[in-house]
């Protein structure tokens, strides 16, 4: 299955110095149990009402609980949550 987190960064962050912070952080999801590929997408629109990163994580569905349970959910969250205007979460096969 494909697990996607779509992301809107709030207008006081500069989202695009985040970029590669946020490609390392998630390339560590790739030594979870389950979990086979990560693919960084951002936007090409200046657009406001566009969000501006979507992260594609290639899983089983035991991978998307043991990511559920991971570091690097957690930290994720802990540490980009506040700076997001928006999230969505999409899964499908």
């Amino acid at each position: 299955m494909k697990h996607f987190i779509i992301a809107k960064f709030r207008e006081n962050i500069d989202w695009k110095a985040l970029v590669p912070e946020i490609t390392s952080h998630f390339e560590a999801a790739r030594s979870i149990d389950g979990i086979s590929d990560v693919i960084i997408h951002t936007s090409c629109s200046d657009r406001s009402n566009r969000f501006h990163i979507m992260i594609e994580l290639q899983m089983t569905p035991a991978g998307l609980e043991n990511f559920d349970k991971s570091a690097v959910h957690s930290e994720w969250k802990a540490k980009y949550g506040d700076m997001l205007e928006g999230k969505t979460i999409f899964d499908c096969e």
